[in-house]
């Protein structure tokens, strides 16, 4: 007895210590100084968050306790401006291999990197394996590196969708869908088994695009001809690491050694001497210039809104309408908040909490400036909420439009009655007082309400767009019909107002609201407290478990998580397009 409660003491004084280190770690104000003649080390080999996450338990180290932490998209560009600026950092080094990030983001932080090379400081790269979208990133280093056993994936883009239909046959579901808009292809995964040859023009349309600024890109920077580029793609010409040095895809091919033999060269080292390598994450805790006027009152608000787009009050990884219209509104409501930067990176989803949140921007747009910043997806819901804004500016990739709405609702009698051998009975005390019953087929004058209650959304939709974008009517309903459109594309139709990252957004709301000395402010605020880190210790173990276990699966069993949770109509986007 006396053994067990000695162990149980142990474990809480343990515990008690990790959290209390931890909290310490979060509140602690000291800033971390630099040694002179150092090296920025990027490793981006985890899922990149808009905004910065803290999962203090997973990685955490219990010899300095130091917390885990993933840089947001806004806090490593932010970080590579100030290493620009820093004359302790002398270069950048990139050591990763794989990129869990959409290619308009990535773009993002490919052109950081070109303009931290513009301060004359090097970036070099290295990693055993190169996927295609981390190639397209580390393609704008001064100097590629790859493992003499390694291979750079480089044979072209691919898009794939899910499709459910079959699926849904086997086990006796019907899926009764109900759209607006030809190409409003959200819903072929549950009528089709295939893509139509509407989804395929327009997927075709956007991957293309998308891969032409990509080639383009990497022509530029590795000085190699388009028409080359795309015969090695075509012909997957690279297959060693010997093909990628000898098509120009890498500079070098080396081991790790030979790589940290040439960055002490680059930084003047003798061969025993240790290379001051800083790593992105304590080096955000560095500070800049910019925090020289953090004590201004006058505030930018940076809110960040990723994730589908749910009714209620939502969660971390989505867009609860309850939530961001109560930030919203605060927002509005602040005199000290000069202007809001609202970024978005959304497919979209319930259209009654894109209608609530849009009418918060709508208000908030008439008192002060309201930019939107979009990110990998601003489409259908994540177009809808962006509409009001005074400006909204799109990366060159980023997927916006997609402007339709569509319901599904399901029908599981065969599921039950032939399958499951359950049966219903009842009674109503009206016609309609079952409607949307799972357990039997829609009728005819349930289908006729439920497609004009789509049909009314779908104009609000576009006369959303309209009001709010100042678009000719017939040019909307041109562009409409659920179509998805990159941003450079959407610029041609003025559904943005120009193209750039966040920083430029930023920047042209310090314009708009006349600010010139100003702090920019994150919203949601994140909580660091004991007991939002014990929270974050039980999430995160969850999904890291679901992660290890299902492995490259996992973005399935994330589509059906969002299949799941759908609810009402939706103004959604063809699902999640993922682009490899």
């Amino acid at each position: 007895m006396l053994a067990f409660v000695l162990g149980s003491f142990l474990v809480l004084l343990i515990i008690f210590l990790s959290v209390a280190g931890i909290a310490s770690s979060y509140t602690n104000e000291e800033p971390v100084k630099i040694k002179s003649n150092s090296l920025l080390s990027i490793n981006l080999n985890y899922a990149i968050p808009e905004q910065t996450s803290y999962t203090p338990f997973e990685g955490f180290s219990f010899t300095d306790f130091e917390p885990s932490i993933a840089p947001g998209v806004y806090d490593i560009v932010k970080n590579i401006e100030k290493a620009a600026d820093d004359p302790n950092i002398k270069g950048i080094y990139l050591h990763f291999g794989f990129l869990e990030l959409g290619m308009a983001n990535t773009a993002q932080l490919r052109n950081a990197l070109i303009d931290f090379k513009k301060s004359g400081k090097f970036v070099v790269a290295y990693s055993e394996i190169y996927s295609e979208k981390a190639y397209y990133l580390c393609s704008a280093a001064d100097k590629v590196a790859l493992n003499p056993k390694g291979i750079v994936e480089f044979n072209g883009l691919n898009a794939n969708i899910m499709f459910f239909k079959n699926l849904l046959d086997k086990v006796g579901v019907q899926a009764q869908v109900f759209y607006d808009g030809k190409y409003k292809s959200a819903t072929e995964p549950f009528r089709l088994d295939s893509m139509s040859n509407e989804n395929q023009l327009m997927t075709s349309v956007l991957l293309n695009d998308v891969y032409d600024k990509v080639m383009k890109s990497i022509a530029e920077t590795r000085k190699i001809n388009l028409s080359t580029l795309d015969s090695i793609n075509d012909n997957l010409l690279v297959q060693t690491a010997g093909d990628a040095k000898k098509y120009g895809l890498v500079d070098e091919v080396w081991f790790e050694d030979e790589v940290r033999a040439y960055l002490k060269s680059q930084l003047d080292l003798k061969e025993d001497d240790e290379i001051n390598m800083i790593s992105l994450e304590k080096y955000m805790d560095v500070r800049g210039k910019q925090e020289q006027v953090s004590l201004n009152t006058d505030k930018i608000a940076l809110l960040f809104a990723s994730g589908d787009i749910v009714d209620g009050k939502g969660g971390d990884d989505n867009i609860g309408s309850v939530k961001y219209t109560e930030l919203l509104r605060k927002l509005r409501e602040d005199k000290n908040v000069k202007a809001i930067v609202l970024r978005v990176n959304s497919p979209g989803g319930s259209a009654l909490a894109s209608d609530v949140i849009a009418r918060e921007v709508q208000l908030a747009a008439a008192k002060k400036p309201v930019v939107v910043s979009m990110g990998d997806y601003a489409a259908s819901g994540g177009y809808y909420i962006s509409a009001f804004a005074n400006k909204i500016v799109a990366q060159p990739n980023t997927l916006t439009g997609s402007i339709g709405v569509f319901g599904i609702f399901p029908n599981m009698e065969k599921l039950l009655e032939q399958k499951l051998g359950i049966s219903f009975d009842g009674v109503t005390t009206g016609k309609y007082s079952d409607f949307g019953d799972i357990s039997r087929p829609l009728r005819e004058d349930e289908k006729l309400i439920i497609q004009r209650g789509v049909d009314s959304i779908y104009r609000d939709f576009k006369a959303t767009v309209v009001k709010g974008r100042k678009i000719d009517p017939s040019l909307v309903d041109t562009i409409a019909q659920g179509r998805v459109w990159t941003g450079s594309q959407a610029l041609e139709f003025g559904l943005v107002d120009t193209l750039g990252g966040l920083e430029e957004a930023i920047v042209m709301a310090s314009r708009l609201s006349k600010s010139s000395k100003y702090r920019v402010v994150e919203y949601p605020e994140v909580d660091k407290d004991i007991f939002e880190l014990v929270r974050m210790f039980r999430d995160t173990n969850e999904t890291s478990s679901l992660k290890d276990q299902l492995g490259s699966f996992y973005s399935v069993f994330e589509e059906l998580q969002h299949i799941a949770a759908l609810s009402g109509t939706q103004a959604r986007m063809p699902m999640t397009i993922e682009i490899n």
